[in-house]
């Protein structure tokens, strides 16, 4: 007999059928309260990077827990947000550049 964990990464559910899909993991959100020099100084480098003062914060959380060997396998990548860079994928439906 399988623990239902164990169904599930066999891509079956106890009763035998298959698996129902995954949804992507909603995003954690947390209060962070922050000096507000410090606040600036990092706003400051998210623009200078093309990013949100949020998505630095993670960037830099990811950076540090990877340097301690704390950052967890499972963890997937950066979600990509904004605008595909030019001449990349073009998305199934969507019309090639011209």
């Amino acid at each position: 007999m399988t623990t239902p964990s164990e169904d599930s990464a066999n891509g079956s559910t106890p009763s035998g059928g298959p698996a129902p899909k995954r949804r992507p993991q909603q995003r954690k959100q947390v209060l962070l309260r922050l000096d507000p020099q410090v606040y600036e100084a990092l706003a400051r480098w998210a623009g200078d990077e093309l990013r949100s003062a949020n998505a630095q914060i993670e960037f830099v959380l990811r950076r540090a827990l990877a340097e301690a060997g704390r950052l967890p396998r499972e963890t997937g990548p950066l979600p990509r947000r904004g605008r595909p860079p030019r001449g990349g994928h073009t998305p199934p439906g969507a019309a090639p550049p011209s």
